[in-house]
């Protein structure tokens, strides 16, 4: 069984999205990222399931979430704010370790919310949902 610690995961971008030119470019200035993906439901029950309800999985979602420390010199940082300004997508790949497994997909920035607390550094809170693309999302690595 392989473990692993949050601090070994990767996020890369790609400005432009998945199809884009120029390679996946690791963002290091990444703190306590959460990978959420949901299934939604159909249901499916019939008076024949004995008083049980039948659901079947319908449409998925994916959504991530991360701080990261609110660094204008920073590439990364300009690259997801630029996305937020501009409405654009941006290519992700949230991976478990470097050339691992994980989500990749084009997303599109929901939230770009900067923390100025007293006594610590100036953090944004990003949060990106799998947006519309020609390129669908995949599991790599596996």
């Amino acid at each position: 069984m392989a473990k692993r610690m949050g601090f070994e995961a990767v996020l890369n971008y790609k400005v432009g999205g998945q199809g884009a030119g120029g390679s996946w470019i690791e963002d290091a200035n990444v703190r306590d990222l959460t990978l959420s993906m949901e299934k939604g439901e159909a249901d499916f029950t019939t008076r024949g399931n004995a008083g049980w309800k039948a659901l079947v999985g319908a449409l998925k979602s994916g959504s991530v979430e991360w701080e990261m420390v609110w660094d204008t010199a920073d590439a990364g940082f300009v690259a997801i704010r630029n996305a937020w300004f501009g409405d654009a997508m941006i290519g992700l790949q949230i991976l478990d370790a470097p050339g691992g497994q994980g989500l990749q997909a084009d997303f599109e920035v929901f939230t770009f919310s900067r923390a100025e607390p007293l006594e610590a550094g100036q953090m944004v809170s990003v949060g990106v949902k799998v947006t519309y693309s020609a390129t669908p999302p995949s599991w790599i690595g596996a």
